[in-house]
């Protein structure tokens, strides 16, 4: 009987087999390289190599923003494992807090880490130097440091919209997509064409910017014809939008085109060469707001104009009667 295995009274075999299992949760989006998956996993097993610790599952957002949950498949999939009981292990290894996310709201970050300890399982940040045993300066710290990586989001997100709006107002393009007969062009520094962007492409460089061009000559036919048609002809949106479809002219997404389409054509200053840019905005994923007229970056001299400025002008004057129009007859 001497090798024989001998189990006391009131040991769990299976919960002192699942002390040396842990799972990893690791995320990248778009920032600095030392946040890379490949070094955020050496750390992970550096850290579970010293502590006698196996790695079983992995858990990984690459690319995913880690200001809400929403659209982070990784740690959806986490948090859904720990609470149906179907974890394996009893410890999930982050690098460190801002990998387990920037949520604005630092208590968002505390909750889903709170439904991990609820059903057994601790959240252990491996580069962070204090340590997460639910003491006094461990809660402090972790306070400080989501509030930190919040603060970081918010920051860069104020850093960017400054850098748009300064290259807006030069007569670049920034954001995506363009509007009818209108295409993305790529330019180095020295303004040398490198290539058209096609829908869902981005320049890959900081240096490169974005110009916009003309489209096919027959495009630019269809968006004289739309403001013609409105301006001289007075011709409704429904009108307009039917001869279009009537013509089997396709609108910029290769579909038929719909009574909306005509006054987005009709109020772009982009067809009299200029670029327009912070008529609306969202900020670290909030709602998308409209801002007022005097937050607007203007970039003159962005195109050669496809519209007369004077035909232009009159539309906008018509489109303004207009919405004042179905503002009446809704009231």
């Amino acid at each position: 009987m001497a090798n024989a295995l001998v189990v006391r009274k009131g040991t769990n075999l299976a919960r002192r087999l699942r002390t040396q299992r842990a799972a990893q949760y690791v995320r990248m989006s778009r920032e600095l390289q030392r946040y890379s998956i490949e070094n955020q996993r050496a750390a992970i097993a550096a850290y579970a190599a010293t502590n006698g610790l196996t790695v079983v599952r992995t858990y990984e957002d690459q690319g995913r923003s880690g200001l809400r949950i929403k659209g982070r498949p990784g740690l959806i999939e986490l948090i859904e494992d720990v609470q149906s009981g179907q974890a394996d292990f009893d410890q999930i290894l982050v690098y460190d807090v801002s990998r387990w996310g920037r949520f604005q709201d630092t208590d968002e970050s505390a909750y889903y880490e709170f439904l991990c300890k609820m059903n057994g399982v601790r959240v252990v940040y491996c580069a962070e130097i204090f340590k997460n045993d639910g003491s006094f300066l461990s809660g402090m710290a972790k306070y400080m440091k989501r509030g930190m990586a919040a603060e970081w989001s918010r920051e860069l997100g104020v850093k960017v919209h400054t850098g748009h709006c300064r290259i807006a107002s030069l007569g670049y393009r920034v954001g995506a997509p363009v509007g009818y007969g209108l295409r993305r062009m790529m330019v180095d520094e020295g303004e040398h064409p490198k290539g058209q962007l096609e829908r869902g492409q981005y320049k890959a460089l900081q240096s490169d910017r974005v110009r916009l061009r003309h489209g096919s000559a027959e495009e630019a036919a269809v968006i004289r014809c739309i403001f013609d048609q409105f301006v001289n002809a007075r011709q409704s949106y429904s009108e307009i939008r039917r001869a279009l479809n009537d013509a089997n002219i396709a609108n910029h997404n290769g579909r038929p085109w719909t009574d909306g389409m005509i006054p987005t054509i009709l109020g772009n200053e982009n067809y009299i060469g200029k670029t327009v840019y912070n008529r609306t905005s969202r900020r670290l994923g909030e709602r998308l707001v409209k801002n007022p007229a005097h937050a607007w970056v203007h970039g003159a001299a962005a195109i050669e104009p496809i519209v007369d400025p004077d035909i232009f002008a009159r539309a906008q004057k018509l489109l303004a009667e207009r919405r004042v129009e179905i503002r009446k007859t809704r009231c």
